[in-house]
């Protein structure tokens, strides 16, 4: 079913299709703070499985969200559609550090570091939590590099309200999964730095108004049902 938010213009060619508790919402998010135009085309997860769509292939042969469209470009990857939606849309609105600068430079490591470096032991004890005792070999090195990743974001934000300059940018939109599915686990405890920075996130009116009325944790939500789901669930 494809929709519109009020305020979006009619002739918008850049759509975003949305899978419902995904990462995609983030980019909801990203485009509400530029007030860039987009047309919405909603996916359903479904009931039993918490899988995606056959209907999300049609459009990128992974069958994932977040991925969009605009024209003839079909794009898949948080980060790579974050910098460009910021470059074809939101050149003004100060999201994206300019090129040569060194706030470009913490960009850039911001971007590619989210679903890098500190996602993957997240994930990792995401997907190890079914196994239970099975897993507790890999417990030890799972919370060690948890603790190493998750202490350098706090290290990173100390003194700061943003990652990046004395504002927002799309580095605070790519981080803020990591900060919900650390805080899912009950890991922001030590990091007080990291539980502000995200409650501020939380705060910004841009992410209420996204049209969905959902808070930052349902993409985290969304990957705990599928491993909740009847399918997986003799793991």
């Amino acid at each position: 079913m494809r929709t519109r938010a009020a305020y979006h213009a009619e002739t918008a060619m850049l759509t975003l299709h949305h899978l419902n508790d995904s990462r995609s919402q983030r980019i909801l998010w990203l485009l509400g703070e530029i007030g860039a135009p987009y047309e919405l085309t909603r996916y359903q997860r479904n009931a039993a499985t918490r899988l995606a769509p056959p209907e999300l292939e049609a459009v990128h042969s992974l069958g994932k969200s977040p991925v969009i469209t605009d024209g003839a470009l079909t794009l898949v990857e948080f980060g790579a559609i974050v910098d460009y939606i910021l470059r074809r849309y939101g050149a003004s609105s100060g999201l994206r550090p300019a090129e040569g600068t060194p706030d470009f430079e913490a960009y850039q490591q911001w971007l590619h570091y989210a679903e890098g470096s500190a996602m993957l032991p997240l994930m990792l004890q995401l997907y190890t939590a079914r196994l239970k005792d099975a897993a507790a070999p890999l417990q030890p090195r799972i919370d060690s590099e948890i603790a190493n990743q998750v202490g350098f974001v706090e290290a990173a934000l100390q003194g700061r309200d943003y990652f990046v300059g004395d504002s927002l940018t799309g580095a605070d939109i790519m981080m803020s999964f990591v900060a919900e599915v650390a805080g899912s686990f009950g890991k922001l405890g030590p990091y007080p730095a990291l539980a502000a920075w995200i409650g501020r996130m939380h705060a910004r009116p841009e992410l209420a108004e996204s049209g969905e009325g959902w808070g930052l944790s349902d993409g985290v939500r969304g990957h705990a049902e599928i491993l909740n789901a009847p399918h997986l669930r003799s793991l």
